[in-house]
């Protein structure tokens, strides 16, 4: 029997590992404001990479790659966010740059997925991106398997070429998002779910 989810999931239902199907099911991101220690360890972090790229991959160019950023070097990039939106937003004060060094302090470990996504005589750019995209859902859910708080966030980090180059993007390169990894510290919550039959019709030629 399908669950039904649509309108909000009982907390304790969420995220239910007894099976793939229940998982899939009740799957949801933890906030990444509400994460703390311990985050996943060495094993771990390679078995969600691991089941990261056990996705569709047209061509097999692996169009992605990753970029950990855990431990002091969270830190760093805050500061580094920090120092870049000073720059743009000279007017804000020192409250909102505190939270603009904390970005990354949020999760024990942030792993960023890049899209490496180019031109190819056969497959389309979009193709490659789906990819990466898919490849971002695969690490939620592995995470998730683990029993690892998780969630998929960009920000405007990842469209400013001065902080992409800083953490090693190149300019040929886009950032698929930052995945959060860590241990809620708060309850998570459902939230409500689209009917897949309104968004649905078939197609009878």
């Amino acid at each position: 029997m399908p669950v039904e989810l649509n309108e909000g999931l009982a907390e304790d239902r969420l995220n239910d590992r007894s099976s793939l199907m229940s998982l899939l099911a009740s799957r949801r991101s933890a906030s990444a404001k509400a994460m703390g220690e311990p985050g996943p360890d060495a094993a771990q972090i390679a078995e969600i990479l691991n089941i990261a790229v056990r996705v569709p991959d047209h061509g097999k160019l692996t169009p992605w790659r990753f970029i950990v950023i855990e431990g002091e070097a969270r830190a760093r990039a805050g500061e580094i966010m920090a120092a870049r939106w000073k720059v743009l937003n000279p007017g804000h004060g020192e409250a909102i740059l505190a939270e603009q060094r904390g970005t990354f302090m949020r999760a024990p470990v942030v792993i960023a997925v890049v899209s490496t996504a180019a031109e190819h005589v056969k497959i389309p750019i979009w193709e490659q991106v789906l990819s990466a995209g898919a490849v971002c859902q695969n690490m939620l859910i592995a995470a998730t398997a683990l029993g690892v708080g998780c969630q998929w966030i960009t920000g405007w980090q990842a469209y400013d070429r001065q902080v992409l180059q800083s953490l090693g993007v190149a300019k040929t390169e886009k950032l698929a998002g930052f995945i959060y990894l860590g241990t809620p510290t708060q309850a998570v919550t459902d939230r409500p779910r689209p009917e897949p039959s309104s968004l649905t019709t078939r197609w009878t030629g």
